[in-house]
């Protein structure tokens, strides 16, 4: 399996709040103290976002492999004017990642050309990335416990780097240790019981 080639950021600006925020939600991000650098207004900002744009910091992994540094907040500020995302104002939801208006999104604004890729197995992954691509991947957010019987797949993005027809290998934007945060590496079996058969290609 080829080496990944890509820099690592968590979805908090504090990697180490993943788990506060598992214990307290997203009220624990009032107290990063690196939430300025996400690019929001307020802290309260922060923490309203910071919860639910892992697909934002997938997308600033693969912009920092081609030398571009974005913040994540800006990036769901800038996917949402492309309808990425549906933020309500009056209960604080947000809505999304919306895959098929985030390629939209990457096309016009970074030249990425993505595809969403629906209905595929875990051993349809490999072929994938030969085409120089990434793939930005549904799983269940307890892949950080790889040995649990997760209740449910998908509803977090990890960005695959790497794969074999026997291994994934994987930036979690969530994860909670340094085992389960950058270049985790998992049986394609083990994933395969995360994994919800979706997600989204990025050609490089």
């Amino acid at each position: 399996m080829a080496a990944a080639t890509f820099p690592y950021f968590s979805q908090w600006e504090t990697p180490a709040m993943t788990l506060p925020v598992l214990s307290e939600g997203s009220s624990a991000l009032l107290r990063d103290p690196l939430w300025r650098a996400s690019g929001a207004e307020s802290v309260e900002e922060y923490a309203r976002w910071a919860v639910n744009i892992c697909g934002m910091a997938c997308l600033k992994m693969i912009l920092a492999a081609r030398g571009e540094t974005h913040r994540t907040v800006d990036l769901a500020r800038a996917c949402t004017a492309f309808g990425g995302y549906v933020a309500n104002d009056e209960d604080q939801s947000i809505k999304g990642l919306i895959y098929a208006l985030f390629v939209t999104f990457v096309a016009e604004t970074f030249g990425l050309k993505a595809k969403t890729i629906t209905n595929i197995p875990t051993a349809g992954i490999a072929p994938l990335l030969e085409e120089r691509a990434v793939f930005i991947a549904s799983v269940n957010s307890q892949i950080r416990w790889p040995d649990r019987q997760p209740p449910s797949k998908g509803g977090h993005l990890v960005l695959v780097t790497a794969a074999t027809a026997d291994a994934i290998r994987f930036h979690n934007p969530s994860g909670h240790d340094q085992d389960s945060k950058a270049n985790v590496t998992l049986p394609a079996s083990t994933f395969d019981r995360f994994f919800a058969n979706r997600g989204i290609a990025v050609t490089l």
